[in-house]
């Protein structure tokens, strides 16, 4: 195989010089500044798109096959270019067949999230919402370390990392709230990040460059006018997939994952009856997960089984949720406009108690 040399930026986002153009332009707040110490500087490489490693230890290998050559390995959060993908030879233990080719190697597309390295320049203030300060906001890098402002954590995921010396991180295409800005002795301008709903109390300063605000018309609704929608569901073991119908008419497909165990996801006609733009979600469809920042995430069932973006797996096509119907960031963006109930930027959520929402089916035939 041929060794590539691969050329990297560095992470902070803003460079000093950058910092100081917004310095004279009065764009940067100088109160209460933010102390940044102690965390590694990340560097990302240079392609247009990116893949990040999801969960642990994966091997690369010479040709997009499991029994072919081991040409090295890669760690969890770590960052390669991703060059195209590819189709591999039949597995009898994976119904997912897909690689991703890398300048060093192929990784099984499973667990390889699909990233890039988007920064951007912070605002000068954090705009006004019904409840105060406050705006939706977008991780637009492949993952960005922040401080936990008032430990120790409340939530299991953050709990586990910092207990166990690990760096607090959100990751690329996750919907956060973003609520205060400060300068931080480094330098670089921060938001203070935290969950608008289900968070207990957690509260991090992150990087500014790393979250692009979200406006309303990225959430405007799609064919509002059409009352006759539904969403159909597949939760076969080999059909794992998602189909929108206004009438009669087929108007979206995806491939999703439903959940792994059996009957986690079950079968049935339901109707949506509470949507959010981001929710941590803590104990929902099954008790135990603890997953941060889930964007665009749509209820259909009384014991919290949901649709919602996924960034902690690249599965899709394949049974891999706690119960959950699991699609891409794009995936769920749209189906979030597209349903109703409508929500609209702020407050970012809404909750019916009639039937009025879309239809959900989920079927196994």
């Amino acid at each position: 195989m041929i060794r590539h040399t691969l050329r990297y930026r560095k992470n902070p986002l803003l460079t000093r010089r950058e910092f100081l153009k917004l310095s004279a332009l009065g764009l940067v707040s100088l109160a209460q500044p933010v102390t940044y110490s102690g965390l590694a500087q990340a560097e990302f490489p240079v392609a247009e798109r990116l893949g990040r490693v999801c969960s642990g230890k994966w091997d690369l290998k010479a040709r997009p096959d499991a029994s072919s050559p081991t040409v090295g390995s890669v760690m969890d959060d770590e960052v390669l270019p991703w060059l195209k993908e590819a189709v591999g030879p039949f597995s009898p233990y994976r119904v997912n067949q897909r690689w991703v080719e890398t300048p060093i190697g192929y990784i099984w597309e499973a667990y390889f999230q699909p990233v890039r390295y988007e920064p951007n320049l912070p605002l000068d203030e954090i705009p006004q919402s019904s409840t105060g300060p406050g705006m939706w906001v977008e991780v637009t890098v492949p993952w960005v370390d922040a401080i936990m402002i008032n430990p120790p954590p409340r939530h299991a995921t953050f709990k586990y990392r910092y207990e166990n010396g690990l760096p607090l991180r959100f990751y690329y295409s996750q919907i956060l709230w973003v609520d205060q800005l400060r300068t931080g002795t480094d330098g670089q301008i921060y938001y203070r990040v935290n969950e608008k709903y289900g968070n207990r109390g957690d509260l991090l300063w992150a990087r500014a460059s790393a979250f692009r605000p979200i406006n309303s018309n990225e959430i405007a609704p799609i064919s509002p006018d059409v009352e006759d929608k539904r969403v159909i569901i597949y939760r076969d073991l080999k059909r794992q997939y998602m189909l929108c119908y206004e009438g009669e008419s087929e108007v979206y497909y995806c491939r999703i994952s439903t959940g792994a165990s059996g009957e986690s996801t079950p079968l049935g006609s339901y109707n949506i009856y509470r949507k959010l733009m981001s929710l941590h979600m803590g104990g929902t469809a099954v008790q135990g997960i603890d997953v941060v920042g889930v964007g665009w995430t749509c209820f259909f069932t009384a014991n919290g089984v949901a649709i919602h973006s996924t960034y902690w797996h690249n599965n899709f096509g394949e049974p891999t949720s706690s119960g959950c119907i699991n699609v891409t960031p794009q995936d769920a963006l749209w189906l979030f406009r597209w349903v109703n109930p409508v929500v609209v930027v702020d407050p970012g959520e809404i909750t019916v108690t009639d039937f009025s929402g879309t239809r959900v089916i989920v079927r196994q035939d």
